[in-house]
Protein backbone atom coordinates (compact mmCIF):
# COMPACT_ATOMS: atom_id res chain seq x y z
CA UNK A 1 0.00 0.00 0.00
CA UNK A 2 1.46 3.76 -0.99
CA UNK A 3 1.16 6.66 0.75
CA UNK A 4 0.69 10.10 -0.76
CA UNK A 5 3.60 12.34 -0.66
CA UNK A 6 5.81 9.75 -0.52
CA UNK A 7 8.64 8.53 -2.46
CA UNK A 8 7.76 4.59 -4.21
CA UNK A 9 9.99 2.68 -3.20
CA UNK A 10 11.85 -1.23 -4.92
CA UNK A 11 11.91 -4.06 -2.68
CA UNK A 12 14.06 -7.01 -4.23
CA UNK A 13 15.56 -10.39 -2.27
CA UNK A 14 18.95 -9.90 -1.09
CA UNK A 15 21.20 -12.33 -2.71
CA UNK A 16 25.32 -12.82 -3.52
CA UNK A 17 27.21 -10.68 -6.04
CA UNK A 18 28.84 -12.59 -8.62
CA UNK A 19 32.22 -11.41 -9.08
CA UNK A 20 36.24 -11.81 -8.25
CA UNK A 21 37.60 -11.62 -5.05
CA UNK A 22 38.74 -8.08 -5.16
CA UNK A 23 34.72 -7.16 -5.55
CA UNK A 24 33.44 -4.89 -3.12
CA UNK A 25 29.70 -4.44 -1.92
CA UNK A 26 27.98 -1.55 -0.85
CA UNK A 27 25.76 -4.10 0.75
CA UNK A 28 26.43 -5.33 4.58
CA UNK A 29 27.49 -9.27 4.51
CA UNK A 30 25.44 -11.25 5.24
CA UNK A 31 26.58 -15.35 5.60
CA UNK A 32 23.49 -16.80 5.62
CA UNK A 33 22.72 -15.80 1.88
CA UNK A 34 24.45 -18.25 -0.40
CA UNK A 35 22.49 -20.74 1.28
CA UNK A 36 19.29 -18.77 0.65
CA UNK A 37 16.21 -20.77 -1.06
CA UNK A 38 13.35 -19.32 -2.49
CA UNK A 39 10.57 -21.64 -1.44
CA UNK A 40 6.82 -20.64 -0.93
CA UNK A 41 6.97 -21.98 2.63
CA UNK A 42 10.09 -20.46 3.75
CA UNK A 43 9.39 -16.82 5.41
CA UNK A 44 10.72 -14.23 3.35
CA UNK A 45 13.81 -12.62 4.45
CA UNK A 46 14.76 -9.05 4.99
CA UNK A 47 13.57 -7.11 2.48
CA UNK A 48 16.51 -4.40 0.70
CA UNK A 49 15.29 -1.10 0.22
CA UNK A 50 15.96 0.99 -2.59
CA UNK A 51 14.93 4.45 -2.81
CA UNK A 52 13.94 5.94 -6.07
CA UNK A 53 15.85 9.56 -4.86
CA UNK A 54 19.10 8.35 -3.90
CA UNK A 55 21.80 7.52 -6.20
CA UNK A 56 23.02 5.03 -6.43
CA UNK A 57 21.21 2.30 -5.13
CA UNK A 58 21.68 1.99 -1.21
CA UNK A 59 19.69 -0.58 0.88
CA UNK A 60 18.12 1.12 3.57
CA UNK A 61 18.21 -1.89 6.25
CA UNK A 62 18.78 -0.22 9.34
CA UNK A 63 16.94 2.06 11.12
CA UNK A 64 18.31 5.54 12.25
CA UNK A 65 17.59 8.48 14.37
CA UNK A 66 16.11 10.82 12.26
CA UNK A 67 14.84 14.61 13.58
CA UNK A 68 12.28 16.35 11.15
CA UNK A 69 13.25 20.08 10.79
CA UNK A 70 10.12 21.98 9.36
CA UNK A 71 10.96 24.38 6.86
CA UNK A 72 7.21 25.88 6.02
CA UNK A 73 4.73 28.33 8.30
CA UNK A 74 2.77 27.07 11.16
CA UNK A 75 0.10 29.46 9.80
CA UNK A 76 -1.05 27.30 6.91
CA UNK A 77 -4.83 26.48 7.21
CA UNK A 78 -4.32 22.62 6.69
CA UNK A 79 -2.43 20.17 8.81
CA UNK A 80 1.21 20.10 7.58
CA UNK A 81 3.42 16.61 7.72
CA UNK A 82 6.10 18.52 8.66
CA UNK A 83 4.90 21.02 11.37
CA UNK A 84 6.80 21.12 14.39
CA UNK A 85 3.05 19.98 15.99
CA UNK A 86 3.67 16.75 14.20
CA UNK A 87 7.68 16.49 14.72
CA UNK A 88 8.58 12.84 15.76
CA UNK A 89 10.62 12.06 18.42
CA UNK A 90 13.65 10.85 19.05
CA UNK A 91 13.69 7.07 17.63
CA UNK A 92 15.94 4.05 18.50
CA UNK A 93 16.84 0.99 16.86
CA UNK A 94 15.97 -0.95 19.86
CA UNK A 95 12.56 1.26 20.59
CA UNK A 96 11.12 0.82 17.84
CA UNK A 97 8.55 -2.05 17.00
CA UNK A 98 9.26 -4.76 15.04
CA UNK A 99 6.94 -4.23 12.01
CA UNK A 100 7.17 -5.23 8.30
CA UNK A 101 8.69 -2.64 6.35
CA UNK A 102 5.76 -1.25 4.47
CA UNK A 103 4.52 -0.33 8.26
CA UNK A 104 7.74 0.67 9.16
CA UNK A 105 8.00 3.59 6.48
CA UNK A 106 4.80 4.71 6.97
CA UNK A 107 5.42 5.66 10.14
CA UNK A 108 6.89 8.75 8.69
CA UNK A 109 3.55 10.01 6.20
CA UNK A 110 1.17 8.93 9.17
CA UNK A 111 -0.66 12.22 10.98
CA UNK A 112 -1.79 12.47 14.05
CA UNK A 113 -5.37 13.17 15.57
CA UNK A 114 -4.61 16.28 16.51
CA UNK A 115 -4.22 16.86 12.34
CA UNK A 116 -7.70 15.26 11.84
CA UNK A 117 -9.18 17.69 14.61
CA UNK A 118 -7.39 20.77 13.31
CA UNK A 119 -8.46 19.75 9.33
CA UNK A 120 -12.00 18.90 10.31
CA UNK A 121 -12.02 22.65 12.35
CA UNK A 122 -10.37 24.46 9.39
CA UNK A 123 -13.01 23.15 6.64
CA UNK A 124 -15.67 24.33 9.48
CA UNK A 125 -14.46 27.59 9.82
CA UNK A 126 -14.07 27.56 6.16
CA UNK A 127 -17.00 26.30 5.27
CA UNK A 128 -18.65 29.64 6.94
CA UNK A 129 -16.82 32.13 5.75
CA UNK A 130 -17.62 31.04 2.33
CA UNK A 131 -21.46 30.91 3.27
CA UNK A 132 -20.78 34.51 5.17
CA UNK A 133 -19.13 36.20 2.06
CA UNK A 134 -21.68 34.64 -0.31
CA UNK A 135 -24.38 35.48 1.54
CA UNK A 136 -23.78 39.43 1.84
CA UNK A 137 -22.85 39.39 -1.87
CA UNK A 138 -26.25 38.33 -2.50
CA UNK A 139 -27.54 40.67 -0.25
CA UNK A 140 -25.39 43.39 -2.06
CA UNK A 141 -26.59 42.57 -5.53
CA UNK A 142 -30.20 42.35 -4.50
CA UNK A 143 -29.60 46.33 -3.04
CA UNK A 144 -27.52 47.47 -5.83
CA UNK A 145 -29.66 45.74 -8.63
CA UNK A 146 -32.74 48.02 -6.51
CA UNK A 147 -30.81 51.37 -6.29
CA UNK A 148 -29.83 50.79 -9.54
CA UNK A 149 -33.41 50.41 -11.22
CA UNK A 150 -34.78 53.06 -8.94
CA UNK A 151 -31.69 55.58 -10.04
CA UNK A 152 -32.55 54.46 -14.13
CA UNK A 153 -36.10 55.29 -13.76
CA UNK A 154 -35.23 58.72 -11.91
CA UNK A 155 -32.90 59.39 -14.41
CA UNK A 156 -35.31 58.90 -17.19
CA UNK A 157 -38.40 60.33 -15.91
CA UNK A 158 -35.98 63.43 -15.14
CA UNK A 159 -34.96 63.47 -18.95
CA UNK A 160 -38.29 62.72 -20.20
CA UNK A 161 -39.35 66.02 -18.31
CA UNK A 162 -36.59 67.86 -19.65
CA UNK A 163 -37.62 67.42 -23.34
CA UNK A 164 -41.03 68.45 -22.08
CA UNK A 165 -39.83 71.79 -21.49
CA UNK A 166 -37.65 71.61 -24.43
CA UNK A 167 -40.42 70.26 -27.00
CA UNK A 168 -42.30 73.79 -24.71
CA UNK A 169 -39.82 75.88 -25.39
CA UNK A 170 -39.36 74.95 -29.37
CA UNK A 171 -43.25 75.54 -29.53
CA UNK A 172 -43.28 78.78 -28.22
CA UNK A 173 -40.47 80.39 -30.29
CA UNK A 174 -41.81 78.70 -33.39
CA UNK A 175 -45.31 80.15 -32.80
CA UNK A 176 -43.34 83.80 -32.21
CA UNK A 177 -41.44 82.79 -35.35
CA UNK A 178 -44.49 81.90 -37.13
CA UNK A 179 -45.96 85.19 -36.20
CA UNK A 180 -44.08 87.50 -37.01
CA UNK A 181 -43.17 85.32 -40.76
CA UNK A 182 -47.41 86.17 -41.26
CA UNK A 183 -46.75 89.85 -39.97
CA UNK A 184 -43.34 90.08 -41.99
CA UNK A 185 -45.23 88.72 -45.56
CA UNK A 186 -48.17 91.25 -44.94
CA UNK A 187 -45.41 94.16 -44.87
CA UNK A 188 -44.19 92.86 -48.17
CA UNK A 189 -47.52 92.19 -49.70
CA UNK A 190 -48.23 95.91 -48.45
CA UNK A 191 -44.73 97.42 -49.53
CA UNK A 192 -45.31 95.49 -52.83
CA UNK A 193 -48.63 96.89 -53.80
CA UNK A 194 -47.09 100.63 -52.60
CA UNK A 195 -44.31 100.14 -55.06
CA UNK A 196 -47.05 99.06 -57.53
CA UNK A 197 -49.00 101.99 -57.15
CA UNK A 198 -45.52 104.40 -57.35
CA UNK A 199 -44.49 102.59 -60.22
CA UNK A 200 -47.77 103.05 -61.99
CA UNK A 201 -47.92 106.69 -61.49
CA UNK A 202 -44.20 106.37 -62.97
CA UNK A 203 -45.43 105.63 -65.73
CA UNK A 204 -48.69 107.41 -66.14
CA UNK A 205 -46.39 110.79 -65.57
CA UNK A 206 -45.66 109.91 -68.85
CA UNK A 207 -48.83 111.09 -70.16
CA UNK A 208 -49.11 115.02 -68.76
CA UNK A 209 -45.00 114.99 -69.79
CA UNK A 210 -46.39 114.02 -73.38
CA UNK A 211 -49.22 116.05 -73.14
CA UNK A 212 -46.42 119.24 -72.10
CA UNK A 213 -43.96 118.39 -74.73
CA UNK A 214 -46.51 118.39 -77.46
CA UNK A 215 -48.55 121.62 -76.61
CA UNK A 216 -44.35 123.02 -76.84
CA UNK A 217 -44.02 121.31 -80.05
CA UNK A 218 -47.57 122.76 -81.21
CA UNK A 219 -46.66 126.30 -80.13
CA UNK A 220 -43.67 126.21 -82.12
CA UNK A 221 -45.94 126.03 -85.30
CA UNK A 222 -46.65 129.92 -84.59
CA UNK A 223 -45.75 131.88 -87.40
CA UNK A 224 -43.89 135.70 -87.67
CA UNK A 225 -44.69 137.74 -84.32
CA UNK A 226 -46.80 135.20 -82.50
CA UNK A 227 -43.32 133.24 -82.07
CA UNK A 228 -43.16 134.63 -78.46
CA UNK A 229 -41.45 133.57 -75.22
CA UNK A 230 -44.91 134.01 -73.77
CA UNK A 231 -45.93 133.10 -69.95
CA UNK A 232 -47.12 130.26 -71.54
CA UNK A 233 -44.53 128.86 -73.61
CA UNK A 234 -42.80 129.67 -69.70
CA UNK A 235 -45.08 127.69 -67.92
CA UNK A 236 -44.99 124.90 -70.16
CA UNK A 237 -41.19 124.52 -69.92
CA UNK A 238 -41.41 124.76 -66.19
CA UNK A 239 -44.52 121.91 -66.05
CA UNK A 240 -42.00 119.75 -67.92
CA UNK A 241 -38.95 120.07 -65.61
CA UNK A 242 -41.79 119.39 -62.52
CA UNK A 243 -42.54 116.23 -64.26
CA UNK A 244 -39.35 115.04 -64.84
CA UNK A 245 -38.09 116.05 -61.37
CA UNK A 246 -41.37 113.99 -60.16
CA UNK A 247 -39.96 111.30 -62.37
CA UNK A 248 -36.68 111.14 -60.78
CA UNK A 249 -37.42 111.28 -57.51
CA UNK A 250 -39.81 108.42 -57.92
CA UNK A 251 -37.29 106.53 -59.32
CA UNK A 252 -35.45 107.29 -56.44
CA UNK A 253 -38.12 106.00 -53.97
CA UNK A 254 -38.93 102.85 -56.41
CA UNK A 255 -35.18 101.96 -55.96
CA UNK A 256 -35.01 102.45 -52.39
CA UNK A 257 -38.58 100.33 -51.84
CA UNK A 258 -36.71 97.92 -53.79
CA UNK A 259 -33.54 97.50 -51.15
CA UNK A 260 -36.07 97.68 -48.81
CA UNK A 261 -37.85 94.46 -50.43
CA UNK A 262 -35.15 92.58 -50.08
CA UNK A 263 -34.05 93.27 -46.49
CA UNK A 264 -37.41 92.12 -45.76
CA UNK A 265 -37.48 89.30 -48.47
CA UNK A 266 -33.89 88.12 -46.45
CA UNK A 267 -35.57 88.58 -43.24
CA UNK A 268 -38.39 86.52 -44.42
CA UNK A 269 -36.21 83.99 -45.19
CA UNK A 270 -34.32 83.61 -42.42
CA UNK A 271 -37.69 83.81 -40.51
CA UNK A 272 -38.67 80.56 -42.62
CA UNK A 273 -35.17 79.01 -42.42
CA UNK A 274 -35.20 79.20 -38.31
CA UNK A 275 -39.13 78.17 -38.45
CA UNK A 276 -38.27 75.14 -40.66
CA UNK A 277 -35.49 74.45 -38.48
CA UNK A 278 -37.58 74.37 -35.34
CA UNK A 279 -40.50 72.21 -36.66
CA UNK A 280 -38.23 69.42 -37.50
CA UNK A 281 -36.30 70.08 -34.39
CA UNK A 282 -39.80 69.67 -32.53
CA UNK A 283 -40.74 66.83 -34.01
CA UNK A 284 -37.33 65.09 -33.36
CA UNK A 285 -37.66 66.04 -29.70
CA UNK A 286 -41.55 65.38 -29.57
CA UNK A 287 -40.46 61.45 -31.25
CA UNK A 288 -37.82 61.61 -28.30
CA UNK A 289 -40.12 62.65 -25.44
CA UNK A 290 -42.70 59.78 -26.87
CA UNK A 291 -40.59 57.33 -26.78
CA UNK A 292 -40.54 54.45 -23.84
CA UNK A 293 -39.05 51.51 -23.26
CA UNK A 294 -41.55 49.38 -24.95
CA UNK A 295 -41.46 51.42 -27.95
CA UNK A 296 -40.34 49.93 -31.15
CA UNK A 297 -37.68 51.68 -33.18
CA UNK A 298 -35.59 51.66 -29.95
CA UNK A 299 -31.98 49.43 -30.35
CA UNK A 300 -28.26 50.08 -29.17
CA UNK A 301 -26.01 53.19 -30.82
CA UNK A 302 -23.01 52.14 -29.63
CA UNK A 303 -20.66 55.13 -29.52
CA UNK A 304 -23.27 57.75 -29.60
CA UNK A 305 -22.58 59.31 -26.55
CA UNK A 306 -19.54 60.40 -27.22
CA UNK A 307 -20.02 62.37 -30.68
CA UNK A 308 -20.88 65.90 -29.66
CA UNK A 309 -21.79 67.89 -32.61
CA UNK A 310 -23.92 70.42 -30.92
CA UNK A 311 -23.27 74.24 -32.06
CA UNK A 312 -25.15 76.26 -29.58
CA UNK A 313 -25.87 76.75 -25.90
CA UNK A 314 -29.48 77.33 -24.86
CA UNK A 315 -29.27 80.97 -23.98
CA UNK A 316 -27.20 81.59 -27.49
CA UNK A 317 -30.28 79.22 -29.70
CA UNK A 318 -32.86 81.11 -28.00
CA UNK A 319 -31.06 84.72 -28.61
CA UNK A 320 -30.69 83.60 -32.69
CA UNK A 321 -34.25 83.04 -32.88
CA UNK A 322 -34.42 86.55 -30.62
CA UNK A 323 -32.45 88.14 -33.41
CA UNK A 324 -34.23 86.80 -36.06
CA UNK A 325 -37.33 88.61 -34.94
CA UNK A 326 -35.92 91.67 -33.59
CA UNK A 327 -34.21 91.87 -37.49
CA UNK A 328 -37.95 91.62 -38.93
CA UNK A 329 -39.36 93.90 -36.53
CA UNK A 330 -37.00 96.57 -37.16
CA UNK A 331 -37.09 95.68 -40.96
CA UNK A 332 -41.07 95.82 -40.66
CA UNK A 333 -40.73 99.07 -38.96
CA UNK A 334 -38.44 100.46 -42.14
CA UNK A 335 -40.87 98.66 -44.47
CA UNK A 336 -43.72 101.27 -42.80
CA UNK A 337 -41.24 104.07 -42.92
CA UNK A 338 -40.52 103.23 -46.93
CA UNK A 339 -44.51 103.10 -47.41
CA UNK A 340 -45.44 106.29 -45.97
CA UNK A 341 -41.91 107.93 -48.11
CA UNK A 342 -43.80 106.73 -51.18
CA UNK A 343 -47.61 108.03 -50.12
CA UNK A 344 -45.24 111.54 -49.48
CA UNK A 345 -43.98 110.99 -52.82
CA UNK A 346 -47.04 110.40 -54.35
CA UNK A 347 -49.01 113.61 -52.73
CA UNK A 348 -46.17 116.21 -53.42
CA UNK A 349 -45.86 115.20 -56.33
CA UNK A 350 -49.24 114.94 -57.56
CA UNK A 351 -49.75 118.72 -56.02
CA UNK A 352 -46.82 119.90 -57.91
CA UNK A 353 -47.84 118.57 -61.17
CA UNK A 354 -51.39 119.54 -60.61
CA UNK A 355 -50.60 123.00 -59.62
CA UNK A 356 -48.33 123.24 -62.69
CA UNK A 357 -50.70 122.06 -64.63
CA UNK A 358 -53.71 124.54 -63.85
CA UNK A 359 -50.96 127.36 -64.42
CA UNK A 360 -50.97 125.93 -67.77
CA UNK A 361 -54.01 126.32 -68.55
CA UNK A 362 -54.85 129.64 -66.79
CA UNK A 363 -51.82 131.20 -69.18
CA UNK A 364 -53.00 128.89 -71.98
CA UNK A 365 -57.14 131.00 -71.35
CA UNK A 366 -55.35 134.16 -71.31
CA UNK A 367 -53.41 133.98 -74.31
CA UNK A 368 -56.35 132.47 -76.47
CA UNK A 369 -58.77 135.70 -75.20
CA UNK A 370 -55.82 137.96 -76.64
CA UNK A 371 -55.70 136.25 -79.93
CA UNK A 372 -59.57 135.69 -80.30
CA UNK A 373 -60.42 138.85 -82.63
CA UNK A 374 -58.64 136.71 -85.42
CA UNK A 375 -61.05 134.15 -85.85
CA UNK A 376 -63.00 135.30 -88.69
CA UNK A 377 -62.46 133.98 -92.20
CA UNK A 378 -61.94 129.92 -93.57
CA UNK A 379 -63.29 129.20 -89.72
CA UNK A 380 -66.04 126.85 -90.89
CA UNK A 381 -63.53 124.97 -93.15
CA UNK A 382 -60.99 124.88 -90.90
CA UNK A 383 -62.63 123.98 -87.65
CA UNK A 384 -64.01 120.86 -89.62
CA UNK A 385 -60.00 120.12 -90.68
CA UNK A 386 -59.06 120.87 -86.91
CA UNK A 387 -62.22 118.66 -84.99
CA UNK A 388 -60.90 115.70 -87.59
CA UNK A 389 -57.64 115.97 -86.37
CA UNK A 390 -58.67 116.18 -82.84
CA UNK A 391 -60.97 113.08 -83.12
CA UNK A 392 -58.39 111.25 -84.64
CA UNK A 393 -55.84 111.88 -82.09
CA UNK A 394 -58.04 110.72 -79.85
CA UNK A 395 -58.23 107.77 -81.90
CA UNK A 396 -54.48 106.82 -81.89
CA UNK A 397 -54.49 107.63 -78.14
CA UNK A 398 -57.12 104.94 -78.20
CA UNK A 399 -55.72 102.88 -80.36
CA UNK A 400 -52.41 103.03 -78.07
CA UNK A 401 -54.62 102.26 -75.22
CA UNK A 402 -55.89 99.86 -76.19
CA UNK A 403 -52.23 98.49 -77.18
CA UNK A 404 -51.35 99.03 -73.68
CA UNK A 405 -54.00 97.16 -72.20
CA UNK A 406 -53.51 94.12 -74.32
CA UNK A 407 -49.55 94.35 -72.25
CA UNK A 408 -51.60 92.53 -68.69
CA UNK A 409 -52.97 89.77 -70.91
CA UNK A 410 -49.83 88.89 -73.39
CA UNK A 411 -47.87 88.98 -69.42
CA UNK A 412 -50.38 86.58 -67.82
CA UNK A 413 -50.34 84.20 -70.48
CA UNK A 414 -46.67 84.14 -71.07
CA UNK A 415 -46.04 84.19 -67.16
CA UNK A 416 -48.47 80.91 -67.19
CA UNK A 417 -46.56 79.42 -69.83
CA UNK A 418 -42.93 80.04 -68.56
CA UNK A 419 -44.93 78.74 -64.77
CA UNK A 420 -46.26 75.55 -66.39
CA UNK A 421 -42.40 75.32 -67.63
CA UNK A 422 -41.21 74.01 -64.20
CA UNK A 423 -43.71 71.05 -63.90
CA UNK A 424 -41.43 68.04 -63.03
CA UNK A 425 -41.14 65.12 -65.15
CA UNK A 426 -44.02 63.60 -66.84
CA UNK A 427 -46.47 66.52 -65.59
CA UNK A 428 -44.98 68.61 -68.66
CA UNK A 429 -48.10 67.46 -70.68
CA UNK A 430 -48.96 69.18 -73.74
CA UNK A 431 -53.11 69.24 -72.70
CA UNK A 432 -55.56 71.58 -73.53
CA UNK A 433 -54.16 74.34 -71.15
CA UNK A 434 -51.03 74.33 -73.15
CA UNK A 435 -52.32 74.64 -76.65
CA UNK A 436 -55.23 77.32 -75.15
CA UNK A 437 -52.10 79.36 -73.77
CA UNK A 438 -50.11 79.26 -76.95
CA UNK A 439 -53.39 79.95 -79.26
CA UNK A 440 -53.65 83.49 -76.84
CA UNK A 441 -50.34 84.32 -77.11
CA UNK A 442 -50.61 84.37 -80.53
CA UNK A 443 -54.19 85.67 -80.61
CA UNK A 444 -52.65 88.75 -78.51
CA UNK A 445 -49.92 89.01 -80.69
CA UNK A 446 -51.98 89.20 -83.75
CA UNK A 447 -54.33 91.51 -82.25
CA UNK A 448 -51.49 93.88 -81.39
CA UNK A 449 -49.88 93.78 -84.69
CA UNK A 450 -53.18 94.52 -86.17
CA UNK A 451 -53.59 97.35 -83.75
CA UNK A 452 -49.90 98.67 -84.45
CA UNK A 453 -51.20 98.59 -88.40
CA UNK A 454 -54.35 100.13 -87.95
CA UNK A 455 -52.78 103.08 -85.44
CA UNK A 456 -49.83 103.89 -88.44
CA UNK A 457 -52.57 103.86 -90.29
CA UNK A 458 -54.16 106.11 -87.72
CA UNK A 459 -50.87 108.26 -87.59
CA UNK A 460 -50.47 108.33 -91.44
CA UNK A 461 -53.94 109.82 -91.08
CA UNK A 462 -53.27 112.33 -88.61
CA UNK A 463 -50.32 113.53 -90.92
CA UNK A 464 -52.58 114.26 -93.84
CA UNK A 465 -54.80 115.74 -92.27
CA UNK A 466 -52.06 118.20 -90.98
CA UNK A 467 -50.98 118.91 -94.13
CA UNK A 468 -54.07 119.59 -95.70
CA UNK A 469 -54.49 121.96 -92.78
CA UNK A 470 -51.58 123.46 -93.51
CA UNK A 471 -52.12 124.07 -96.69
CA UNK A 472 -55.28 125.30 -95.15
CA UNK A 473 -53.45 127.62 -92.62
CA UNK A 474 -51.47 129.06 -95.87
CA UNK A 475 -54.97 130.85 -96.58
CA UNK A 476 -55.73 131.69 -93.33
CA UNK A 477 -53.71 134.71 -90.86
CA UNK A 478 -51.07 134.61 -88.58
CA UNK A 479 -53.66 134.73 -85.30
CA UNK A 480 -55.93 132.31 -86.66
CA UNK A 481 -52.88 129.70 -86.85
CA UNK A 482 -51.86 131.00 -83.28
CA UNK A 483 -55.66 130.43 -82.13
CA UNK A 484 -55.86 127.07 -83.52
CA UNK A 485 -52.29 125.86 -82.13
CA UNK A 486 -53.27 127.51 -78.08
CA UNK A 487 -57.47 126.45 -78.53
CA UNK A 488 -57.38 123.16 -80.35
CA UNK A 489 -54.14 121.47 -80.52
CA UNK A 490 -53.27 122.51 -76.80
CA UNK A 491 -56.06 123.38 -74.69
CA UNK A 492 -57.56 120.18 -76.63
CA UNK A 493 -55.57 117.70 -74.85
CA UNK A 494 -55.52 119.54 -71.84
CA UNK A 495 -59.01 119.38 -70.78
CA UNK A 496 -58.27 117.32 -68.40
CA UNK A 497 -55.65 115.84 -66.02
CA UNK A 498 -54.69 112.38 -67.26
CA UNK A 499 -53.71 111.15 -64.05
CA UNK A 500 -55.25 112.85 -61.18
CA UNK A 501 -58.41 110.45 -60.87
CA UNK A 502 -56.03 107.60 -61.44
CA UNK A 503 -54.05 108.40 -58.38
CA UNK A 504 -56.72 109.33 -56.08
CA UNK A 505 -58.21 106.21 -56.94
CA UNK A 506 -55.03 104.46 -56.65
Amino acid sequence: MEYLGHTNTATYTSGPRIGGSNYQSFLPSIGSAQNFRTTDSFPAPSPVRRSMTTLPWKPSTHYQTARVNPSTALTSSMPDPMSLRNQLGEMDVSTTPSVFAAARNSLYTRYTPNDWMNSNQSNYLASDRVRTAAERLRLDTVRLCQETDDKTKRTQSDVGKRLGHRVGDIHFWKTELQNETDQMLTEIHSLNESKRVLEKVLQETENPLKVAQECLYHREKRQAIDLVHDHVEKELIREVDVIKKCQQKMRQTIEKANVQLSLNRAAQHELEKDTGDKFTAHNLDSACHQLRNSSRGIAYRNGVNHIDNTVSVPETWANFSNNNIQRSQSERAASKQMRNEIESVLNQCSNEMWQEWNAVNFNFTQRIQESSEARNRLQNHLSKVLQEIFDMEKNIELLKKSIQDKEAPMQVAQTRLDTRLRRPNVELCRDPVQHRLVEEVSEITSTVDALQAKLRLAENALQQLLRTKSTLEQDLSVKNNSIYIDRESCMGMRKTFPMSSRMISA
